[in-house]
This record gives C-alpha cells, structure tokens and sequence, in this order.
C-alpha cells in the first residue's frame, strides 16, 4: 500500500527501533457498533502495542512463534517476539540494490509455503520470491507473458492450492500508473497455479488487501481508494470469478484507505480502513471498529487465531478475539 497521506511518522518519536511493554495504548480503542460484536471480541478488550519506532509497517504474519512483517519504507523484514523483542530478518528486503530512500519499495505480503518457506511480495523488485529457512531469497513470480509485474502487494493461497495476489502499482515512485517503468495496462488480482499465472481481476483502480472465506466460496478484494470498497466475488471451479458485488464501500474522511483484510472463522471480514479497521459481518454490516492512533495498514491472526496482530505506521499492536482467525494456509 502507499505510506499515509495524512498520519505522518512523527506519531512516535524518536524512530529508534525498540519493544514497547505491551499496554492499552491512548487512544487505540474497540467501538462496538452491534451487539454480535461481543461474541468477536469480549467487551473491555485492550488493544497493546508490542513494538513501535519503524518507518511504515506492513505484511503481517505468524511464523514459527513470531510475527513476521515488512517495513516496506524502511527497506527490512523484521520479526517480532510475544514480549515484543524485534529482530532484523532480512535488509534491503525489497530486492533494489539502490533504494530511493522513504519510497514505498521495501518487502509488502508473506504468506507460508508448503515447504515451511515464506513467499514475500518485493515492491521495489517487483516480483514474488521465495524466503528459505536460511532467510536466502529465490525469485518466484516476476513477470506476466514477458511483461513486469507493477509491484505485487498481498497473497493468499486459496483451498486448492493456487498463489492468489494482488498488483497495484504502488512501487513505482515516480507517479505510479503514469510510471514510465510501468508495462502492464492494468492493475490485475493473480492467480498462479500449476505453473501458469493468470490476471483474474484486471477492473480495480488500486487491488490491495485479499482474502477468502472460510469455505473458499467467496473472494474478497480491497480496491484502495481513497476512500476504498471492498468487493465479493463467488469463486467458481479452477478460480472462475462471477457475482461481483459491494460488500462494504467506505465513507469519505479519516486517514487510511482499504488495505489488508483477514477472515475469521465465522466468516467475518476484518477489514483495514480509513480511521482504523472494521470488523464486518459476511452481509456487509459493519460490526465494530478498532481504532488506532496511527494508520492501520495490515492485520493477522497468530497462534490459535485469537491473537489479533495489527501493522500500523510505525507500530505494531496486538488484540485478544475471542473468535479464531482463520489462518494461512500453510501456517506453522
């Protein structure tokens, strides 16, 4: 996703890399909109910051008993424990060998393989690679048809094992779709299986955040913004999309836009956007929100799935469910 246009970096100063002593932070808060939202997550709920002092988080995701994710202005993918101990994974993770400095072309997406490798998405390489458990970096996905890639954002592997990805062109900073570097003629939602890669979506203005539903009926899609929407599409046999439809268009106003989205196990959709992230059920009814006071761009579940992980500007923060998260396919 782009680096906020409105909550700057200066939220937390100075940006020196450290662990926060998980507690409520101000201002972060649960808005109960509807009474189901107690059986998501139980009424007083605190939202902790575990670690804060990066340039622009993003790509969360439970890896081995830490969480995993991007600093994707900041150029690293880093690692952060339950206590909230931060470790450098991975420098100069966006596969540039001279990064423009505060751009948007570090590490984006992870999501884990088969093989219990993690795929990342490389904005400023633009190009999926594979991390081995040596954290050595193999290219996977770089072009479609002899064509580069824009600058592949978020992955899911669906219920069939096919690779499904978004591919706004957000690393391309001169101007993203006026890029001179920019060779696709649109921004396309992927989907790679058995060796083939395949534009499913080619439609949306900015595709971001990507997700589907627990029995893998249903797809959904941020389409940025601002303000954003997110779109619900019946997922047909070998990938077959048909049924588009609105499931949530957010209001003007409020810092963000439609980013990451994670699914819970009873459907829900946890949804980043502008002024913090909506928890909305399979109908499109907003629920609840959890407000941040920073930029929320991407959350995850971890462990059991009723750990909440939530990468925001320079921060990252934490919230107990009492629902489970689905988790990544190939999760460990």
């Amino acid at each position: 996703m782009p680096r906020p246009f409105t909550i700057a970096a200066a939220l937390v100063a100075p940006l020196a890399l450290h662990a926060a002593a998980p507690a409520q932070q101000g201002g972060a808060r649960v808005e109960r909109l509807e009474p189901a939202l107690d059986a998501l997550i139980a009424p007083g709920a605190t939202v902790e910051r575990v670690a804060t002092g990066f340039s622009f988080t993003e790509g969360p995701l439970w890896h081995d008993g830490r969480l995993w994710f991007s600093d994707v202005s900041g150029d690293v993918l880093r690692a952060v424990d339950a206590s909230g101990r931060v470790e450098e994974l991975i420098p100069n993770a966006g596969g540039l060998a001279n990064p423009p400095a505060g751009k948007s072309i570090g590490p984006n997406g992870l999501v884990p393989d088969r093989n219990g490798s993690v795929l990342m998405a490389q904005m400023g390489a633009r190009r999926i690679v594979r991390v081995g458990a040596d954290r050595r970096i193999t290219p996977v996905i770089a072009d479609y048809r002899g064509q580069r890639l824009n600058s592949p954002n978020d992955l899911v592997f669906a219920a069939d094992g096919a690779l499904w990805f978004t591919d706004p062109p957000f690393g391309l900073y001169n101007g993203m779709d006026r890029d001179p570097a920019k060779q696709l003629p649109y921004n396309a939602v992927f989907r790679y299986a058995g060796g083939t890669l395949t534009p499913v979506i080619t439609d949306l203005k900015l595709p971001n955040g990507i997700g589907f539903s627990p029995d893998g009926r249903a797809l959904y899609v941020t389409d940025y913004g601002p303000p954003g929407t997110i779109y619900a599409y019946t997922v047909g046999r070998r990938g077959a999309l048909s049924g588009k439809r609105v499931l949530i268009a957010f209001p003007a106003g409020g810092a963000g836009g439609a980013d990451g989205l994670k699914v819970d196990r009873r459907g829900n959709i946890w949804a980043t956007g502008p002024g913090g992230i909506r928890v909305i059920s399979p109908a499109g009814k907003v629920l609840g929100q959890i407000v941040l006071p920073e930029v929320a761009a991407n959350l995850a579940f971890a462990g059991d799935g009723h750990t909440l992980y939530i990468t925001a500007s320079t921060s990252v923060y934490r919230l107990k469910t009492r629902v489970a998260g689905v988790l990544p396919r190939f999760a460990r």
